[in-house]
């Protein structure tokens, strides 16, 4: 069966820098009848693994480190046995949230991830968070941006381990030369594409969005 991209929300808190606040997150998997990965393992274990039922869990993969995004990880790899993929950058974030459990394995700029029959790419796309990442899947015309792109603009940079200058080249040298159709898969909120994100980068800029 070819591969298809179910999505599930699930909820809790994103805390950083002193504060606390309740966000709804997309987790995203990838794969078929047989094996998925899973893209941010957010809040909810039980309901994650639920999704995943009884197929093989080949890989979670964060596309960063807030612990909003990770806080389910370590106890959804315990029970698949699935390895955790985090960009090394990332590990000074992930730490605030996982002090005692490392990841499996690191993640690299242009490594691939198979699942499925089909291949995922990494991007690393710094700016949210320094070891950021994106996953593109073109046989998917899929991309899964986690913080760096929503529908409206980039992610914020208004927090500790952000940048504004570059998450937007991340975004105009990583993301916007993908293919227009592409389906931007975000990691909170509606979906968008590159075609309808790409015509504001400078109305970013300018606001400093």
């Amino acid at each position: 069966m070819a591969a298809r991209i179910e999505h599930l929300v699930t909820s809790g808190t994103f805390s950083l820098d002193g504060g606390t606040w309740d966000v709804d997150n997309n987790v995203w998997i990838v794969g078929d009848d047989n094996e998925v990965i899973v893209i941010d393992a957010a809040h909810d274990a039980d309901a994650i693994a639920a999704a995943v039922g009884g197929r093989t869990l080949r890989a979670i993969v964060c596309t960063h480190a807030h612990n909003d995004h990770i806080d389910a990880a370590p106890e959804l790899a315990a029970r698949t046995g699935a390895p955790v993929l985090l960009h090394p950058d990332d590990l000074p974030l992930w730490k605030q949230t996982h002090p005692d459990k490392a990841p499996d394995a690191e993640l690299t700029h242009g490594q691939g991830l198979t699942v499925a029959g089909i291949e995922l790419t990494v991007l690393h796309t710094p700016g949210h968070a320094p070891g950021a990442v994106c996953l593109y899947a073109p046989e998917l015309a899929a991309l899964f941006s986690g913080d760096t792109l929503f529908a409206g603009g980039p992610g914020a940079t208004g927090r500790s381990y952000s940048h504004f200058p570059t998450i937007v080249e991340s975004i105009r040298d990583r993301l916007l030369t993908l293919p227009g159709d592409t389906a931007v898969h975000t990691g909170h909120g509606e979906r968008t594409t590159i075609a309808a994100e790409s015509p504001h980068l400078q109305e970013w800029i300018d606001r400093g969005f």
